[in-house]
């Protein structure tokens, strides 16, 4: 028998394959995700948990007319390779390439362009009751995984789906993982179920029963009814999502291609709101990842000899400076707690929980109740850090507002991934942060120019008695922008080079690129100062009155939409002092454009952040001269990837 995978071009190919070429089909897609992903990193242990359980979804349904969501959109390897991707899937998170995710630009099969947990059920919600309205008779399924069901959205979701009176299948991928161990009460209770008899039990009732099931009509109930009944006696009669208003059933095998599929043969048409608990290995079919999922959950290029697998190395990371940088604070200061929102290792407190476990939480992916228990915590008289990337701290803004803010506690929270995150993309970049939280009254927001200044920040925010935010990319530290840290002065930033021509006040990332630029420009008879701003909030007034008293070109620089960013601050500066602000660039990510997947370094070029973008800016800005450079502009458009 030949390669099977080869000859799948779309999911109806499927239907006509036996449960052994199933089986086979299975083992030539994990072959596929070990290779792709090896060689160009992505996201492994989850997909590879995935498998049969995605092929038994489009055997079974029509996803053309029925409806598909994803919770954990990068669990959706399988899904693409099997919807007629499979040619290209080694271009995956590559620039021009397919994204990481579900993409609704690349295929009908995807419905929403989704990275973010905990929305998938509600979403189907919204789906059935909209579909029930339009009298379209279409099935919905909500795949959740990855320990996305703890999300308190997901609970929202389950509490509304209850009430629906039509079909609707959510599946809980249930692999005892998030992106590291699940978290919190109910993860602990559904991993007592999975590892007692209670769970064989269940399974071998499954199997007994639901072949029995009809699959239309009053019958299918009964049925089902009968099932539940003679699960009673092991499954506890308070079981959650029964009282939600489920029909619940499983747990069962999520590797058992042939069960998988006559199980969901029989829930189809169920017209009742359907529970499917279905109990997953994360990194199944590679030894290495199934030993350590949290290592492999999204890993970095890597290579397998024998029993030995070498991640590819790298220089040292900001993400490792927050790290070391954090167990130095936390020796210093008894008070220092910290927290993160199922990112562990993204964040690098793995680390950290390595030296102080008693001083460190992982809140799950749950970041509005993170946000909460730090509130708490420093309310008790703690210092708590969150550390949460950019994009899912969006997810908390109330909670900052709410319980920080308008409480005047110096909760600090340290955003990793704050800009352009390469390969993630879209749903993962961080370019809202400046601007969600500049507006909350008393907040101070910094971002360090290299890695000791990271540092130094971390201990500066913890003397303050406000809240603060430090924000830093997905990215090696660059080499140092100065012999010695200058000390940290609340709202006051450091001059690192003196120029005529033109003045560049960068935040952050830039810092490195717009010192770079200078030189570049230098040997073009250009001479540019360079500031390092440090905060956007307090701005430093000084440095803007500086900036725009010759009457030379302003460009501001930073990895952030324009819209409520660090530019706008500086802006509002200026303004405020009455001075003339025609000749201020703002350059920044796109105003108006979501910068696609594909390496960090192709993004910085085409947002025009790299040393090459910053000195044609500057340039331009000169050759325009006294015509003006109107205050509108911004460059914050993507170039052209030719």
């Amino acid at each position: 028998m030949g390669l099977i995978l080869p000859r799948i071009k779309s999911p109806a190919d499927l239907r006509e394959l036996s449960i052994e070429e199933l089986d086979s089909l299975a083992s030539e897609i994990r072959e596929r995700i070990i290779g792709v992903v090896s060689a160009q990193g992505g996201h492994l242990a989850s997909n590879l948990g995935m498998v049969e359980l995605t092929i038994a979804l489009h055997r079974v349904f029509d996803f053309l007319s029925d409806r598909l969501l994803w919770d954990v959109g990068h669990q959706a390897y399988v899904h693409k390779i099997l919807t007629g991707r499979n040619d290209r899937f080694d271009t995956i998170r590559k620039t021009g390439g397919l994204s990481g995710f579900p993409n609704i630009d690349e295929s009908p099969y995807d419905l929403f362009s989704v990275g973010h947990a905990g929305t998938a059920i509600a979403t189907a919600v919204g789906m059935a009751r909209g579909a029930s309205m339009m009298e379209d008779d279409g099935r919905v399924v909500a795949v959740v995984g990855d320990a996305s069901i703890f999300n308190g959205v997901a609970f929202e979701g389950l509490n509304q789906a209850g009430t629906l009176r039509r079909q609707l299948l959510v599946i809980l991928n249930d692999n005892a993982m998030g992106i590291a161990p699940s978290q919190g009460g109910m993860a602990e209770h559904l991993a007592k179920f999975r590892t007692s008899r209670v769970y064989e039990e269940v399974k071998k009732r499954v199997k007994k029963y639901l072949p029995q099931v009809p699959l239309v009509g009053k019958l299918t109930f009964e049925a089902l009814d009968h099932l539940k009944e003679g699960m009673k006696a092991t499954l506890s009669p308070h079981q959650i999502f029964e009282q939600l208003g489920f029909i619940y059933v499983g747990p069962t095998d999520g590797h058992d291609v042939g069960h998988l599929i006559e199980l969901l043969d029989g829930l189809k048409d169920v017209q009742h709101p359907v529970l499917l608990h279905v109990h997953t290995e994360k990194g199944r079919g590679a030894d290495f990842a199934m030993a350590e999922p949290t290592r492999f959950h999204s890993p970095k290029p890597f290579k397998v000899e024998g029993r030995r697998v070498q991640i590819q190395g790298g220089d040292r990371s900001y993400t490792e400076a927050f790290a070391d940088a954090m167990i130095d604070v936390a020796t210093e200061d008894k008070r220092v707690f910290a927290l993160t929102a199922a990112m562990p290792d993204g964040t690098g407190l793995a680390k950290f929980q390595g030296v102080y476990p008693e001083r460190y939480l992982d809140g799950g992916i749950a970041e509005s109740g993170t946000v909460d228990i730090a509130a708490g915590m420093c309310k008790a008289g703690m210092r708590p850090i969150a550390a949460i990337y950019s994009t899912f701290l969006q997810r908390a803004f109330d909670q900052v507002f709410q319980e920080v803010a308008l409480q005047g506690l110096p909760v600090m929270f340290c955003l990793d991934r704050a800009g352009l995150v390469g390969g993630d993309g879209a749903v993962h970049h961080g370019f809202l942060d400046i601007a969600f939280l500049r507006g909350l009254p008393k907040m101070v927001l910094m971002s360090p120019g290299d890695g000791e200044e990271l540092v130094h920040m971390l201990r500066f925010g913890l003397s303050l008695d406000v809240p603060s935010a430090i924000r830093y990319p997905r990215a090696s530290v660059p080499i140092p922008l100065m012999d010695s840290v200058r000390p940290i002065e609340l709202g006051r930033s450091v001059t690192l080079r003196d120029g005529k021509d033109a003045t560049i006040l960068a935040y952050g990332s830039t810092c490195r690129p717009a010192l770079d630029a200078a030189m570049l420009l230098r040997k073009e008879g250009i001479e540019i100062s360079v500031v390092n701003a440090r905060f956007a909030k307090p701005v430093d007034s000084e440095m803007v009155a500086d900036a725009f008293a010759s009457g030379a070109p302003v460009i501001t620089a930073e990895e952030h939409s324009p819209y409520g960013g660090f530019g706008a601050a500086v802006l509002e500066a200026a303004q405020s002092m009455g001075l003339p602000t025609t000749q201020m660039v703002r350059l920044a990510m796109p105003a108006d454009e979501f910068v696609s997947h594909g390496s960090r370094s192709d993004q910085l070029r085409l947002c025009m952040l790299d040393t090459d973008g910053i000195a044609a800016t500057v340039r331009r800005a000169l050759s325009d001269g006294e015509s003006g450079l109107k205050l509108q502009r911004v460059r914050g458009s993507v170039r052209s990837a030719g």
